[in-house]
């Protein structure tokens, strides 16, 4: 029987296939004992269960690059270490050898007792790291249970489930899953985001999916406006073609975009920038014609290792991206780590209750001043290979940046009396994340050559809103009038102050927020490649001019409604 069920589009696409469904793993396994005779056998059973999962890991670890290589390679390797960990281990084998438990059972108690342990600690962070415990657990279970070492797949099905981890997209994406329907999960959370970047479709918040659909039913699943469709009829049919076919025009269109200008309907041209960590994403961003790199990460080079990367390794990254660029302009955001993985990085700090709110981005690099000192000369002798600006992370007082800016120059002439070529002009920039920046950018303005507003954190921290808390999801929200307003006096006092000023965050890269940004006077995006052309598109189907004239209308909203009745207009207009 047909039924539909409406969540929300977390990434575009559509799909058609068979259902496969996982449950909750809730542990409920019975207490199971075994005979003594029967204790190797069991052992072996679960051993061969490790290796198979930490295969699976190794196998999804070295599949990543680029920017999934950071954002999914720390669910990867924290899982990883939960694997190693002999407490763990130990602790199974005792279950099995010594009380002679199944090995179900011992997973099911030592999931219990870590979940414990993890519940009592006072740190936010590590408590709310219990979920990697479930899910390393849920693969060791999966594991034993497989009749083949990689059976079970969901090759060509459509996975519906609760939750999906961003460790595990990568995995699905190889497996062939065609599309994710979850009842939980955040529009804007981590697993998002690395779903529109592997282009598979997913739907959040479904809702009463999992009572409803069974393994083997059909499905059709729209990732753009949210809806899933049980055994689905004639309409539903041929509605699923037309969007296939539409969105196969799409990318024929999209492609034919990758060497066109970005430029507005009435002639405006508006720089797209590309975000970037890798020779893969500069290599990318160059293929799609973007003005230059925004947003070049470089947290990847210090957790790669169990120490800080040394001078020439950075040095050789950097200038590697500069090239890459063939003279268009490169900004390298300085180091942005917490305590929370900063002693991954071989930078210790003290445990903090809340990394979020700790010693992060240039605070660390100011307390770690010779990882920082090494960091700034390797982008100095990069800048002698084209143009390249230094982009600094959570900046909250203006003494902050006048302190880089001092190690700027103090280190440009160190590296000149070395007789190394440097740029004559290395152009310093702030992100703006921090509501206190935002806030006091007149203050900052002499400081820096340019900003760049990271919307992620800065909605963040002025809702006081957890971006993966699926509870506040309509709270963690760009459209908000606060956000907007201060999205608008940044832009504002920026072009008052002759900076150039982007947005680098989640925001740019959606093209449904295109004619809201150019609106408010934003001539500069900075997002992943994998939206750019999008986004490229939404902006040459806009009139700039028609959409400033409104702009007073967008700040007279009052409300989340407000705002959204605003876009539907500007996106009828346009």
């Amino acid at each position: 029987m047909r039924r539909a069920f409406t969540g929300h589009g977390a990434s575009r696409g559509s799909a058609l296939g068979h259902a496969r469904v996982r449950l909750p793993f809730l542990f409920e396994v019975s207490e199971q004992h075994i005979a003594e005779a029967d204790v190797a056998t069991e052992l072996a059973r679960l051993h061969a269960a490790i290796q198979d999962v930490r295969a699976e890991l190794h196998a999804a670890r070295e599949r990543l690059h680029g920017a999934l290589a950071h954002e999914v390679g720390e669910f990867l390797d924290l899982h990883a270490l939960l694997l190693d960990d002999p407490e763990l281990l130990q602790g199974l084998d005792a279950l099995i050898r010594d009380s002679r438990y199944s090995a179900d059972y011992a997973l099911r108690l030592q999931r219990d007792r870590l979940a414990a342990v993890f519940a009592a600690m006072d740190d936010d962070y590590f408590r709310s790291r219990s979920e990697d415990v479930d899910q390393v657990i849920g693969r060791l279970h999966a594991a034993l249970h497989r009749g083949e070492p990689h059976a079970g797949g969901v090759a060509g099905e459509i996975l519906v489930t609760d939750t999906v981890a961003p460790a595990e997209l990568v995995q699905l994406q190889s497996q062939g899953v065609l599309a994710i329907v979850t009842t939980g999960g955040s529009m804007l959370s981590h697993a998002a985001i690395l779903a529109r970047s592997l282009h598979i479709p997913l739907v959040v918040g479904a809702g009463e999916v999992l009572q409803h659909v069974n393994d083997g039913d059909v499905l059709v699943v729209d990732g753009a406006r949210g809806r899933v469709v049980v055994s689905p009829d004639a309409s539903d049919l041929r509605g699923y073609r037309t969007r296939r076919r539409d969105e196969q025009h799409e990318r024929r269109q999209l492609h034919r975009l990758r060497r066109e200008p970005t430029r507005t309907l009435d002639g405006v041209d508006i720089r797209l920038y590309a975000n970037a960590e890798s020779r893969d994403d500069v290599a990318e961003a160059h293929a799609l014609g973007a003005a230059g790199l925004g947003l070049y990460r470089t947290e990847y080079l210090f957790l790669q290792g169990s120490a800080a990367p040394d001078e020439d390794t950075q040095f050789r990254a950097y200038r590697d991206a500069v090239l890459g660029m063939t003279g268009r302009t490169v900004t390298i955001r300085t180091l942005d780590l917490g305590a929370d993985k900063a002693d991954r990085a071989g930078l210790t700090l003290p445990r903090e209750p809340n990394p979020a709110l700790g010693c992060r981005g240039v605070r660390l690099s100011l307390a770690r001043g010779d990882i920082f000192a090494i960091q700034m000369r390797a982008l100095l002798r990069a800048s002698g290979y084209g143009p390249l600006r230094i982009l600094v992370p959570m900046v909250a007082t203006r003494d902050e940046m006048l302190q880089v800016a001092a190690l700027l120059r103090s280190t440009r002439e160190a590296l000149r009396a070395e007789g190394h070529h440097v740029a004559d002009e290395v152009p310093l920039g702030a992100m703006i994340e921090v509501p206190a920046a935002a806030l006091a950018l007149p203050a900052l303005a002499d400081t820096v050559d340019f900003v760049s507003i990271g919307t992620n954190d800065l909605v963040q921290y002025m809702l006081a809103a957890d971006r993966n808390n699926d509870a506040l999801e309509d709270l963690h929200s760009p459209l908000h009038p606060a956000v907007l307003r201060v999205l608008r006096d940044v832009i504002r006092t920026g072009r008052a102050r002759g900076l150039p000023v982007a947005v680098c965050g989640e925001m740019a890269g959606d093209p449904a927020f295109v004619p809201l940004l150019l609106a408010l006077g934003l001539e500069e995006f900075s997002l992943h490649p994998a939206t750019l052309l999008e986004v490229r598109q939404a902006i040459r189907a806009c009139d700039l001019g028609a959409l400033r004239r409104r702009a007073g209308a967008l700040m007279r909203a009052r409300d989340r409604a407000g705002i959204d009745r605003w876009m539907r207009q500007a996106s009828t207009a346009a």
